[in-house]
């Protein structure tokens, strides 16, 4: 009986931090423009890169059309000549000869992050005092430049980032993990939001200014950290700086990928963020509005054999009643809980992408919610991620040692 009373307060628990989720990402002013698109300061756009599929020439191409009224300065960085995207890059800036871009061979290895360590050698060439970062699958919108800076009006603005929705899940596995991305990533960072200030960013695409950078001593800082995002929005915000979120949205796009492809990246990334938030993560399991209601159903099941002949004894038929009972409750309190988590979920990612298409596979939600404890418990117990081809252990905090 207590562990039906536990399990049922954990399972309406999960039901209020869901709404609560729900809520606040229906208030968030999504997809939202600014109305005055006066400002505009000369922006410099740092772009590691490496490697290339069908998606990549179109994500480039997206910020070399951006309608911006100011100067804008895009530094392509490799590790590489021979990289493949050498070539579809020159393609690009052969198209686009109005354009200041450039193609850096970014050769120096200065740390265990590689993308840092490009963007160390980018920094040197940047001419302007605001810095866009951004991952090489990010497409935009074409006034994005224009929505991305305007906070930055404020000098107490620190950092500037959005969200962004995994726009082709080509496959299955992918569509498992657009519901983790397109649904309750984002509505989980506004959750976190609506309890303190921002203190991290989205990696995705991040605009700056020379002076913050400086500050938190630079690139050179995080080139041994793992999630490089959250360490920038984190040394900012420590700095006072404010870490705001603007309302446009950005595409990322990506080849397909299969099941044990998606799990590696939902396992990398669990722990990247178990290292940077160890607390808030462990607790995460509270919300999972598919998994509680599920055990206080188990929990509520006779044990085999109680409701045969046994029940021909009063006292025994009593206690199998009042079993039957509890059970038929908290069945029909779990469906409730279940339908909310689905529709909600599917709601959420609605209005993040702007489509309906997502809502064939309504019923991968539970099965993302039951995936997710193991990869919670994974993520919990384990310490390695693989980056490129090699394996690190991260250490708390967020730092990558390599594994021999």
């Amino acid at each position: 009986m207590v562990l039906n009373v536990i399990l049922a307060a954990l399972a309406f628990l999960s039901l209020a931090l869901a709404l609560w989720q729900f809520l606040v990402a229906m208030r968030f002013p999504l997809h939202r423009r600014v109305a005055d698109k006066s400002f505009a300061p000369p922006v410099t756009l740092l772009k590691p890169l490496k490697g290339a599929d069908a998606e990549t020439f179109h994500c480039l191409e997206s910020w070399l059309t951006q309608d911006y009224a100011g100067s804008v300065q895009i530094l392509f960085g490799v590790e590489s000549a021979t990289d493949p995207v050498c070539e579809l890059v020159r393609r690009l800036l052969a198209a686009h000869p109005g354009r200041e871009a450039q193609l850096v061979v970014c050769s120096e290895s200065l740390g265990a992050n590689a993308k840092v360590s490009t963007l160390i050698q980018l920094q040197r060439l940047t001419r302007h005092d605001l810095i866009t970062i951004s991952d090489a699958d990010v497409r935009v919108p074409p006034d994005f430049l224009t929505n991305i800076v305007s906070p930055l009006r404020d000098p107490a603005v620190g950092l500037v980032n959005c969200f962004y929705q995994l726009a082709n899940p080509a496959t299955l596995a992918m569509q498992w993990e657009a519901i983790a991305i397109n649904a309750d990533f984002w509505s989980q960072v506004l959750q976190s939001r609506s309890i303190k200030p921002l203190d991290f960013a989205l990696g995705a695409v991040m605009t700056t200014t020379r002076r913050q950078l400086e500050a938190i001593g630079g690139f050179n800082a995080l080139v041994d950290f793992l999630a490089d995002d959250y360490q920038l929005g984190n040394r900012i915000a420590k700095r006072a700086g404010s870490v705001v979120l603007s309302p446009v949205v950005v595409e990322c796009w990506d080849s397909p990928k299969n099941w044990s492809e998606v799990w590696r990246h939902q396992l990398r990334w669990a722990r990247t963020i178990r290292a940077c938030q160890p607390l808030p993560y462990f607790f995460s399991l509270l919300g999972n509005a598919t998994l509680w209601p599920l055990l206080w159903v188990i929990a509520g099941l006779p044990p085999t054999g109680e409701t045969s002949g046994t029940t021909t004894v009063s006292g025994a038929t009593v206690s199998v009643v009042v079993r039957i009972h509890l059970l038929s409750q908290a069945l029909l309190f779990a469906l409730v809980i279940w339908l909310t988590r689905v529709l909600t979920a599917m709601r959420q990612e609605s209005r993040l992408t702007r489509s309906h298409s997502h809502w064939a596979f309504f019923w991968l939600v539970p099965i993302k919610d039951l995936l997710n404890v193991a990869v919670w418990a994974l993520a919990v117990l384990g310490k390695t991620v693989e980056r490129r081809g090699q394996r690190y252990c991260v250490q708390r905090g967020g730092k990558l040692v390599k594994v021999s």
